[in-house]
């Protein structure tokens, strides 16, 4: 091979390698600022035998790409009543270098029964995803986050103050939007020189802007369930010995101003007990073991049950039965 083909065959090899490594490098999802280096060869024989020449290096450097999602952490609407009320957000860096995130909450979203009022955004400082009042970073204006690394998320909360004058059923969203600190715009918009190590930053297929919207519900109507056991062991006192009789409370109580049909509280009766006869009752008065005219059954195979019907936000009932320890 004389020289000037040599030459046009290591360019093009060159050209090829560039080519090759330059398309995936985002869509790889490599770090921003990082170096893609790649050097061909190019082998041949001459009348000394095999050879080898490499090319030069090609380097790359990554651009930072900028991204973002953000979600409703709620999983559907959330009970509220006028006052306080917090919204739960998740925030994402989807981009592949460090970046800080504008957060805009809006509570007049078309369509709502009611704006709130929003009163803050916090970050949930100690991660257990609830909101601490006095411990959770309180965002100030304009409320940016630090910057998170790549696929990093954090935990959001929009506190709100919910207005009077509202009733039962009216549904109320609020809109929390991110925006990359550094810019969004169309994807591919470019802000040369602003990304990792002096990179450009280039708008990815976000807009490098998000939003979701969590939701309320006035008088979202819901029942709290607990149980409590008391025991009376053969001899006054309270230990759990073969003869001891336990009494277990249900407390059903009703949240929320709107009503609920069909309360029905049910309960088995435990391996290594009887169920006491007669011993069933709501509210103090007893009921019939049998399937009769009254609202309970109960029995050792079946366990108990009690058909309370509709009930009212505010109202509470307790269940209470006994057994003996086998």
């Amino acid at each position: 091979m004389d020289t000037k083909a040599l030459t046009r065959s290591l360019f093009a090899t060159s050209v090829l390698a560039t080519f090759t490594f330059a398309a995936p490098a985002l869509a790889e999802g490599v770090t921003a600022g990082s170096l893609i280096e790649n050097t061909a060869t190019a082998t041949y024989e001459d009348g000394e035998g095999e050879k080898s020449v490499d090319s030069n290096t090609v380097t790359l450097t990554v651009d930072e790409l900028l991204d973002v999602t953000v979600t409703s952490l709620d999983g559907g609407p959330v009970a509220a009543e006028p006052g306080e009320a917090v919204l739960t957000y998740e925030v994402t860096n989807q981009g592949n270098g460090p970046e800080a995130f504008t957060l805009i909450a809006d509570p007049a979203v078309a369509g709502n029964n009611f704006d709130t009022t929003v009163n803050l955004i916090a970050i949930d400082t100690n991660g257990n995803g609830v909101y601490d009042d006095g411990v959770d970073e309180v965002l100030t204006g304009p409320e940016t986050t630090s910057e998170l690394a790549a696929d990093e998320a954090v935990t959001v909360f929009v506190v709100v103050t919910v207005p009077g004058g509202t009733t039962d059923g009216d549904t109320s969203q609020v809109e929390l939007r991110a925006d990359a600190a550094t810019g969004t715009g169309a994807p591919g918009t470019t802000f040369a020189g602003a990304g990792v190590n002096g990179t450009d930053a280039i708008v990815g297929t976000t807009g490098a802007s998000a939003i979701a919207n969590g939701s309320l519900v006035i008088g979202l109507t819901t029942v709290e369930l607990t149980k409590a056991v008391s025991v009376v062991d053969p001899f006054g006192g309270t230990s759990v010995v073969p003869g001891s009789v336990a009494t277990f409370t249900l407390s059903a109580e009703v949240l929320g101003d709107g009503t609920l049909d069909a309360l029905v509280i049910t309960d088995a009766i435990p391996a290594d007990t009887t169920y006491v006869d007669g011993s069933l009752a709501l509210d103090g008065n007893p009921l019939t073991d049998a399937a009769d005219t009254d609202q309970g059954t109960a029995s050792d195979a079946s366990g108990i049950s009690v058909d309370i019907g509709t009930v009212a936000g505010g109202d509470t009932y307790e269940v209470t039965f006994d057994v003996t320890i086998d």
